[in-house]
């Protein structure tokens, strides 16, 4: 049967519904007086068809005939409800007009006896539709149905059983049991779904229920529990989804829609940064703003916050053109309003850059571009000076030339006691924007992170990469551990200090615990729907050159300073001889010039605490 065809046989038995019921009101109403109900007969043959065309009339503007009876919950209920009332008001005014009307209970009585028999009728249907379909056990498995566990016993859980239950699209899969840790719920059912043990007894119920489905269902729980809790169901070899926190939910509706699939970041079980969005949409809107480095990993995402704050201009400067391209393209796209500037040059370009400022005069730079594979610039030393410390020095000459009012440097933890050459460019840039923070008008500021989920050149695209090949995945050391952010994260927490900046500062996030690439590479397998050390190898290649096992945040007389955001903190900047720094500077460019070998000596003399990693096998 058709839709169209459907959709009339469902009137028809409204129609009928609607008769017998309205007809009933009036037999009350007449206390069953075959002369009474005669008196009415006219009134009520008149009356009928009028209020079947309201009734109509107002399940097509509700779209009433669109919901699927068999899955419908309270919500469609009521919606129908109030359809019966919406054709009732009007049908009472037109037919007391034409035939002088019942008496007001008649109507009264009419229209919850309408609606009564109607939501009758579609429960019927849904009752029929659910003995026709059941299955025992077996036959479920039979047909190819998934046994799902939903971890979480409470409200959300409960929508998301009825939800998983009625939505067609769920048809595939069958509530077998609940997991939670509240004791006074264990042995007790929810929709006749039994609650059968907490978060501890996860692995043994996955087995005793032949689950293949698990599903979290509690969005407040706190991050580090929830971790806990999804690293635990990863090692079931089941498929894991989860619905957002909180935080992250839209609105209070769960819904099967709202689930998605666990993610490394849900593993890291760290609140996220929150931003205060009046504040910084105060500060970027009908600014000037420049990323450079605008098309990388952090800069794109830069770019994308920046232009739905409503800066004034969006200039993004990127040395690589495709990267350029990629997010000019998207935001062209998603921001047609946008006045976006999309600019080819290098930072290290000392006339391109005094030109694209000179012309544009930005309100706000931020400096995120860099070389920042550790491996590579310990081969090519050089080349990451250039780059980092003199693309860097150059863009700061340039704002504090043309009067931008506050730049922001992205910094990195491996600044702090640089057991590498990526490292320690960075700290000379930290060094350089807290210099001329003492003597410009231009407000310049540093932020410092740690490692970023999914940026460019990161663990987890290599990860990735090496399992879809197959494995093995390779970790340089069993020990190694990182602190880790996402890049919204990283790109909230740039965007808040570019606020509350005053000069100077360099702001550090509290990322709380390091996370062992170890045990991310294991959840990262797991994810992927494989068993790590069987279905893929995980193989230790050795600490590569400049790296270190354990990274630091802060130097060790850096001190911190607290601020209105609880997870951005303040280090004390250290003192250091300004003239013997710049004098040190011209060395290190002359040694550029010439291509020396001694570039390593020249870094440790500007940055003391540098010193180059002893190799860890």
């Amino acid at each position: 049967m058709n839709k169209i065809l459907k959709k009339v046989v469902h009137f028809l038995i409204d129609v009928i519904v609607i008769a017998l019921a309205s007809g009933a009101a009036v037999v009350l109403e007449c206390e069953f007086s075959i002369p009474e109900i005669s008196g009415y007969a006219g009134k009520y043959l008149i009356g009928l068809p009028v209020f079947i065309l309201l009734y109509l009339a107002m399940m097509v503007i509700f779209n009433g005939y669109r919901i699927l009876w068999k899955f419908a919950g309270m919500r469609d209920r009521l919606e129908l409800c109030l359809i019966v009332v919406l054709a009732s008001v009007p049908y009472t005014i037109v037919h007391t007009l034409i035939t002088g009307g019942y008496p007001l209970s008649v109507y009264v009585t009419s229209t919850v006896f309408i609606a009564c028999a109607l939501l009758f009728v579609r429960a019927v249907y849904k009752i029929i539709y659910r003995i026709k379909n059941r299955k025992t056990g077996e036959e479920l498995l039979a047909a190819g149905k998934k046994n799902v566990m939903i971890i979480g016993a409470g409200s959300a859980g409960n929508m998301l059983l009825h939800d998983l239950r009625n939505s067609p699209e769920m048809s595939g899969y069958r509530a077998a049991c609940f997991i939670d840790d509240d004791k006074t719920k264990i042995g007790s059912s929810l929709g006749r779904v039994k609650v059968v043990g907490d978060t501890k007894t996860i692995a043994e119920n996955v087995k005793k229920y032949n689950i293949s489905v698990i599903l979290f269902a509690i969005p407040s729980c706190p991050l580090d529990v929830r971790a806990r809790i999804l690293s635990d169901c990863s090692k079931t070899g089941c498929e894991v989804r989860t619905l957002p926190s909180l935080s992250q939910m839209v609105n209070g509706h769960v819904s099967m829609r709202n689930v998605r699939s666990v993610q490394v970041e849900d593993l890291l079980g760290r609140e996220p940064v929150k931003l205060n969005l009046a504040n910084v949409r105060s500060f970027i809107a009908g600014k000037t703003v420049m990323v450079t480095g605008g098309g990388g990993s952090i800069g794109s995402e830069l770019c994308r916050q920046i232009a739905s704050y409503g800066s004034g201009r969006l200039i993004v400067f990127d040395i690589y053109e495709n990267n350029a391209y990629d997010i000019q393209n998207e935001l062209q796209h998603k921001y047609p309003d946008l006045d976006l500037v999309t600019l080819i040059g290098s930072v290290r370009d000392t006339a391109r850059v005094d030109k694209v400022l000179a012309e544009y005069r930005p309100d706000i730079i931020y400096h995120a571009a860099a070389h920042k594979h550790v491996p590579l610039m310990e081969e090519s030393p050089g080349e990451a000076v250039k780059n980092n410390v003199f693309g860097t020095f150059n863009m700061v000459q340039a704002a504090d030339k043309f009067g931008v009012g506050r730049f922001v440097l992205i910094s990195t933890d491996k600044a702090v006691n640089p057991t590498n050459v990526m490292g320690a460019t960075k700290r000379i840039c930290e060094m350089i924007v807290q210099s001329y923070a003492k003597k410009s008008r231009t407000e310049f500021v540093a932020v410092r992170f740690g490692n970023v989920l999914g940026s460019n050149g990161s663990v987890i695209p290599l990860f990735k990469k090496q399992i879809e090949a197959g494995g093995p995945v390779t970790v340089t050391h069993p020990d190694i551990e990182r602190y880790f952010m996402t890049i919204p994260e990283a790109v909230s927490l740039v965007l808040e200090t570019g606020v509350d900046a005053k000069g100077g500062e360099i702001f550090v996030l509290d990322m709380g615990q390091p996370v062992k690439i170890l045990t991310l590479a294991e959840n990262l397998i797991r994810l992927s729907g494989y068993t790590p050390y069987k279905d893929i190898d995980i193989r230790f290649v050795g600490l590569r050159p400049g790296e270190k096992l354990y990274e630091e945040i802060l130097m060790k007389d850096e001190g911190l300073t607290s601020t209105s955001n609880k997870l951005i903190y303040i280090g004390r900047p250290l003192e250091f001889n300004e003239e013997k720094f710049y004098q040190r500077l011209e060395e290190l460019r002359a040694a550029l010039l010439y291509e020396r070998e001694d570039i390593r000596g020249i870094l440790h003399e500007i940055v003391p605490t540098y010193t180059p990693a002893i190799q860890v096998k």
